[in-house]
């Protein structure tokens, strides 16, 4: 086995280690409101379930150089947001949203995808998600980096609404073969669902 010091490597060498090891990763197409109004949308796989009472989920929204990136600004603004899976039908025009473009310009248009109203919050989601969550901002920390300026914000999100598309719902669960979820893998690769087995609990 190699070792490795994560205190000898740099910011991207852990990156790196981690992005590979740890996959696949969910990963969860935010949307958000600038104070101003302009619909932003962005794309992370460091995203999670936090808790089912309360249902509570988790994005990590890595800085640069210290400055908030414009989800998690609008998050700590606006305190809402609407978290979207991201599919095998929705993959390719939510990766144009991952372009970098300023603050007053939305992704949304880029992309092609459509906006649909909310019912709980004024941030609205997105038509082409089988599955869409309307988050309130539970509470947002702010991790240090190993320049000691602030590195991450993770934040936790209080879901208040779920839309689910009826064909992959029924009885009460989800049918992952019809919702057909992506992964992040490490570069640019991305992971469909693959081969399904069951291991049943020791009682």
């Amino acid at each position: 086995m190699l070792s490795f010091d994560p205190e000898s490597n740099t910011e991207r060498e852990n990156y790196k280690l981690l992005i590979g090891s740890i996959v696949p990763r969910p990963i969860a197409f935010v949307t958000t409101m600038t104070d101003e109004g302009v619909i932003n949308g962005a794309p992370f796989s460091y995203f999670n379930i936090v808790s089912s009472n309360p249902p509570l989920i988790s994005i990590s929204i890595q800085r640069k150089e210290g400055q908030m990136k414009d989800t998690a600004r609008n998050i700590n603004s606006k305190g809402e947001f609407v978290v979207h899976i991201v599919d095998e039908d929705n993959v390719d025009k939510i990766n144009k949203t991952a372009a970098t473009l300023a603050p007053d310009k939305s992704e949304i248009e880029i992309s092609s995808l459509t906006l649909l109203p909310s019912e709980v919050i004024t941030v609205p989601g997105v038509k082409e998600a089988k599955v869409r969550m309307e988050c309130v901002l539970e509470i947002n920390i702010t991790l240090e980096g190993s320049d000691e300026a602030p590195g991450t914000d993770l934040i936790i999100g209080k879901v208040v609404r779920y839309h689910i598309n009826e064909n992959v719902y029924e009885n009460g669960k989800i049918d992952h073969e019809k919702l057909a979820a992506v992964s992040r893998l490490a570069g640019s690769n991305y992971a469909k669902i693959g081969d399904v087995f069951a291991i049943e609990r020791p009682k």
